[in-house]
């Protein structure tokens, strides 16, 4: 099937800054990928792109096979976006918000509409001015998911919720997804893409550094191994991969490069296993390889 959003080789400058350096990114239908990085990595320049709210400098860029720009209402009709910092029309009710957005992209579903208030926990009777951003989220969230849009675009859609609104709000995404509903989620959260995205692309200085499943990621990463054996181990610090060994009494412990993985679990069988616990990097420490102390976004 044709990607839901592809872009090759996206490039913006904004005079000397350069905030999109041939930007690859390729979304399919039915996923929920997560766009990872800090402030100024290019992720939120990248999704103005490919609202139609910007032009590029250079590159090609697709959104459900039509040209951001020059498709833009039509491809309005089939997404729906939700910022990190919504602004809404202080004098509406939130459910006028709610209707008002909505119908910008053709209606929402009336029992699904009531539904996610609910869900949501959000008073569709007061004033926008009244919202707290956490509520002024909600809104957005509302109006989007309520809509029978084809993808949701989300830029830190969960700014200002609190722990319990952010479960209701990865609920839904989930649900969105099994009716075959793509989704492409930028957030600071990495607890929130790890639990909810399929794939990940990380991007630093206007690039993608590392894109694919946490399975490849973490593969391209170490594993943290502990083993407790029948005698104590030895030669472990001499096989290729390993990193970081302590032996204490029985218990032995080490980092492993994924691909060599296999051949140190061979080498430990030969003590004598008792128990073995191998944990594979989070999402944190995949993002932390390019933004560490010294790894900031340039």
């Amino acid at each position: 099937m044709a990607a839901v959003i592809e872009v090759a080789g996206l490039v913006k400058r904004f005079g000397r800054t350069l905030a999109l350096d041939g930007l690859d990114l390729q979304i399919a239908p039915g996923e929920v990928h997560g766009v990872l990085g800090p402030n100024g990595a290019g992720k939120s320049t990248a999704i103005r792109i490919l609202l139609g709210l910007l032009r590029h400098d250079a590159g090609t860029v697709s959104v459900l096979g039509g040209h951001p720009r020059r498709d833009a209402v039509a491809l309005h009709r089939r997404l729906a976006y939700v910022p990190g910092d919504v602004s809404l029309w202080p004098n509406l009710s939130g459910g006028e918000a709610v209707d008002l957005l909505a119908d910008l992209r053709g209606g929402l579903e009336e029992g699904l509409r009531s539904d996610l208030l609910e869900r949501f926990q959000l008073d569709p009777t007061k004033r926008c001015r009244t919202y707290s951003k956490g509520n002024r989220q909600k809104v957005a969230l509302v109006a989007a998911f309520a809509s029978d849009v084809e993808l949701f675009v989300l830029d830190e859609p969960t700014s200002g919720l609190d722990p319990l609104m952010e479960a209701v709000f990865r609920d839904v995404v989930r649900e969105r997804q099994r009716e075959g509903r793509t989704v492409l989620l930028s957030s600071h959260i990495l607890a929130e893409a790890e639990a909810l995205c399929d794939r990940v692309s990380i991007i630093r200085a206007g690039r993608v550094v590392e894109s694919g499943t946490l399975d490849d990621l973490r593969h391209l990463s170490r594993t943290d191994v502990e083993v407790r054996t029948a005698r104590p181990v030895t030669g472990l610090g001499s096989l290729p991969g390993v990193d970081g060994v302590t032996v204490a009494g029985l218990t032995a412990r080490c980092e492993v490069d994924g691909a060599y993985l296999d051949g140190v679990l061979r080498h430990l069988l030969g003590f004598g296993v008792s128990a073995l616990t191998s944990t594979p990097p989070a999402l944190e420490e995949l993002f932390l390889r390019h933004y560490g102390e010294n790894g900031g976004a340039r």
